[in-house]
């Protein structure tokens, strides 16, 4: 019995040593999870869109183009601008977020605004600067100005007209 042991140790000891039973380590790689929260992109105004002092002639009308440089002029020959401007503005905001990221800018496609009696005008063709993107500085801000023209009816009546709704201007991150 002893010899069989001695014999069947023997024939393990020769199939391990030459490679039968080789058993191989499974390749393995590993990966880090990482995740980058950036701050997340903001919008306040600064300023209010104000087209300033304008004369409608009782046949014609005509327009108010205010550029986002703050620069108005007039559309049409009913419309003129009177020496005493009133307040003429673009509307200003300040855009924050994460340095160096670029963002798109939205802007409203027209707006009413309603003044004595529920008359009414239509502001549209809103300009912005910078036009459509924008880049953060080092700093993680960049300003935003948007004009727009208001177009003023023959005759329209006179007084002061606002919005019921807030202007929306909105930025994305691209």
């Amino acid at each position: 019995m002893k010899n069989r042991l001695q014999f069947l140790m023997a024939t393990v000891v020769t199939i391990l040593s030459a490679g039968g039973f080789r058993v191989a380590a499974q390749p393995v790689a590993s990966a880090s999870l990482l995740a980058n929260v950036v701050t997340p992109i903001s919008i306040v105004k600064t300023v209010d869109l104000s087209f300033g002092n304008a004369a409608v002639a009782p046949l014609l009308g005509g327009s108010i183009i205010l550029a986002p440089t703050g620069g108005r002029t007039t559309g049409g020959s009913g419309v003129t601008l009177p020496a005493n401007t009133g307040t003429v503005a673009a509307a200003a905001f300040t855009v924050s977020g994460e340095p160096g990221f670029t963002f798109s800018i939205s802007l409203p496609s027209s707006a009413v605004i309603t003044g004595p009696g529920a008359a009414t005008m239509t502001v549209s063709g809103f300009t912005s600067s910078p036009s459509l993107v924008g880049t953060l500085s080092s700093g993680g801000a960049q300003s935003l100005a948007v004009g727009a023209t208001l177009s003023i009816p023959a005759a329209q009546v006179s007084g002061t007209y606002t919005n019921a709704t807030a202007l929306p201007v909105t930025v994305n991150y691209n």
